[in-house]
């Protein structure tokens, strides 16, 4: 037994060292993918933007989509609980809502460039079946995230959703990112539009 533990743990640290280079890779990536979007990067110019080399970047990510999707997800998994400290302490519906209004904005802000890349990713995933499955895997995780909202909203207004989650999913998302174009555009009035329009449509979507 003693001879197994000595000899797994330098196998455990080649496998951990792995894992912390990929993660590193993935954060670096980040960072070109978000200024320059999908189809104007190349492992070759995330590498030039990190203190990997191609070589490198290349041994652990056979192509673009790949590294493009592990990164997304790496992002989007500290995403998903983004609106829990809302859900969680809200006590009114007109709480609730106001809430997550804010931190739609909030995030646009703080996080243009990751949603950019996101909605990039997920268009690109409709020429490109091989990215697809991931897409929808992540898109499914945003969703769940809504969901999450709405069945909180409907907890403390004793009502209930008149249209299928998947749609009040749906209208949200087309509201966010409309948002953050024209933010993107340097539109004036896009947070308060925004803010506006979520607390406006959230309750109608129940009953």
């Amino acid at each position: 037994m003693s001879v197994h533990a000595t000899t797994s743990k330098p196998g455990r640290s080649r496998a951990q060292k792995s894992a912390n280079r990929r993660d590193e890779l993935v954060d670096s990536a980040l960072v070109t993918l978000g200024e320059l979007g999908f189809a104007r990067t190349s492992l070759r110019e995330i590498a030039a933007n990190s203190t990997f080399s191609h070589g490198v970047v290349h041994y652990y990510f056979s192509d673009k989509a790949e590294l493009i999707i592990a990164s997304v997800r790496r992002y989007k998994a500290t995403c998903v609980t983004r609106y829990d400290d809302v859900v969680a302490s809200a006590t009114t519906p007109d709480e609730l809502v106001t809430g997550f209004a804010a931190k739609l904005a909030e995030t646009i802000v703080d996080d243009a460039a990751m949603h950019r890349l996101w909605y990039d990713l997920r268009t690109q995933s409709m020429f490109d079946e091989a990215m697809r499955h991931d897409v929808l895997e992540i898109d499914a995780s945003l969703e769940s995230m809504i969901q999450r909202v709405l069945a909180r909203y409907a907890e403390l207004s004793d009502t209930s959703l008149t249209v299928p989650s998947a749609t009040a999913y749906a209208m949200l998302d087309g509201i966010f990112e409309r948002a953050l174009l024209r933010h993107i555009a340097g539109v004036d009035g896009v947070l308060d539009d925004l803010k506006a329009t979520t607390i406006k449509l959230l309750p109608r979507l129940f009953a």
